[in-house]
């Protein structure tokens, strides 16, 4: 059909279009079949300009712009800031309801929690050049923070649940541990495929905002099952093997 078209239209412009807008009007030289050249005074910056124009032509739908917008580096810095702002302030209210909720394990809780920021401000600090904080990555880190928080919150059921049924507290806390990680292991498994599903995305579409997000939520993840499982664990051993606090109502239980 080119070649159709060429031929008839022989020292003639030939315009190209795109939504009803011309883009270019060359003269037609030479009958194309399947190969073809524009050529005239272009700089660099037009003949770039004029390829990319050519080639989203060749896609099937019409394009349609939908949103715009610009975000310099002030808006940029600020929008961090408010999100830092808001992050502490649901941290704070997390750790006091963590606290009053469930007491003895709820400040065991808290303390696993701050261990696991300082680890992951750890990595960030250490890899500086491959992890960067930004909004995506605030986004994940807080979902990872409050998936540590679930685990916890796991835990000290369970934990409530083997007292209540009158096991020792040594007893009631290794099993409590103990059947809470089935429901632990498989909620984050799931989490992680989710985040592995969502880097791949974000690579093969250029979302990079998507893959830094799926980044740092599965190492928030991975850092959040430790500090549930090792730390909280080995501080509720200390203190339940040392005999520090015995009374029951300090672990949420009304004897």
């Amino acid at each position: 059909m080119f070649q159709q078209i060429t031929s008839r239209n022989l020292k003639k412009p030939l315009a190209i279009a795109i939504d009803q807008q011309i883009i270019s009007s060359p003269t037609v030289e030479a009958v194309i079949s399947n190969r073809g050249q524009i050529q005239g005074n272009y700089t660099v910056e037009q003949t770039r300009d004029l390829v990319n124009k050519l080639n989203s032509g060749a896609l099937d739908v019409p394009l349609e712009l939908i949103d715009e917008r610009d975000v310099d580096a002030t808006l940029g810095g600020d929008s961090v800031r408010k999100s830092l702002i808001a992050a502490g302030v649901g941290v704070l209210l997390l750790l006091i309801f963590m606290v009053i909720y469930y007491r003895l394990p709820g400040i065991v809780a808290c303390v696993s929690l701050l261990v696991y920021g300082a680890m992951l401000l750890a990595l960030f600090s250490t890899f500086s050049a491959q992890l960067t904080l930004t909004l995506p990555g605030i986004a994940a880190f807080i979902l990872s923070l409050g998936m540590a928080v679930d685990a916890n919150v796991l835990i000290f059921e369970r934990l409530k649940e083997e007292l209540r049924a009158g096991r020792a507290l040594n007893t009631a806390v290794e099993i409590g541990f103990a059947r809470a990680w089935s429901a632990i292991r498989d909620s984050n498994i799931t989490t992680l495929i989710a985040c592995l599903i969502l880097f791949w995305l974000g690579g093969t579409f250029g979302a990079f905002m998507v893959r830094g997000f799926a980044l740092t939520l599965s190492i928030g993840v991975v850092l959040s099952m430790f500090t549930a499982i090792v730390v909280s664990r080995t501080f509720l051993r200390i203190i339940v093997s040392k005999k520090a606090v015995t009374n029951l109502r300090a672990y949420g239980v009304n004897q």
